[in-house]
């Protein structure tokens, strides 16, 4: 779309250059500016007449590729005609109209181009994302994965754990309880050589 207005900006100027129109400028427009359209298209004529040869080259010319100007303003006074193609408009001036309105100090924020810039491409800048944005995104995915990985881990160990806790439950349960078992044992061999000997002590 970009480059298609481009091209139609140079038809238009060549248009104005088949009909002598004088000092020709082309203006691309900063959006910043608070402008209305792309480019602006600022040529002189001589005299009324030749003002509306230039503008008539201009329509005649753009039709053929089906472009016509949704609006054409000061035709029938010749002082200061408008096309207005929206993403360019065209201006023809006399001399002292052009110097009275002064369009290029009006627009001095615009950039001055040429047919030959008009045919390269223009270099369209790819929008990067933030870097705060991106290291917080990539951040969090990291930390998702972190957090799979780790549930997936505790899920995987989780029953082994659980039965190696229950095993050494068990095993303290038995190692405990075999040595109560054993203390006990031990105190009733005591309390029975103690008993033996009192008994023999009471016979003699």
């Amino acid at each position: 779309m970009i480059q298609n207005t481009r091209q139609q900006v140079a038809q238009a100027v060549r248009a104005v250059e088949n009909k002598k129109g004088e000092d020709v400028s082309i203006l691309e427009m900063d959006k910043n500016a608070g402008a209305f359209t792309d480019y602006f298209v600022v040529c002189t004529g001589t005299n009324p007449r030749q003002i509306q040869a230039i503008a008539d080259e201009i329509e005649h010319s753009l039709e053929q590729d089906g472009s016509r100007p949704t609006s054409r303003e000061g035709y029938g006074q010749a002082e200061w005609v408008l096309l207005d193609y929206v993403d360019f408009v065209v201006h023809i001036f006399s001399e002292k109209a052009r110097k009275f309105y002064d369009l290029e100090r009006l627009w001095k924020s615009a950039k001055r181009v040429s047919l030959a810039d008009l045919s390269k491409k223009p270099v369209v800048e790819k929008k990067k994302a933030p870097v705060k944005k991106a290291v917080k995104v990539a951040a969090k995915s990291a930390g998702k994965k972190a957090a799979g990985k780790s549930a997936s881990v505790r899920k995987k160990k989780s029953p082994a754990a659980r039965g190696a806790k229950g095993k050494t439950s068990r095993a303290a349960a038995r190692s405990g309880g075999a040595g109560r078992s054993a203390a006990s044992a031990r105190g009733g061999a005591a309390k029975k050589r103690s008993g033996t000997k009192t008994t023999g002590r009471k016979r003699k």
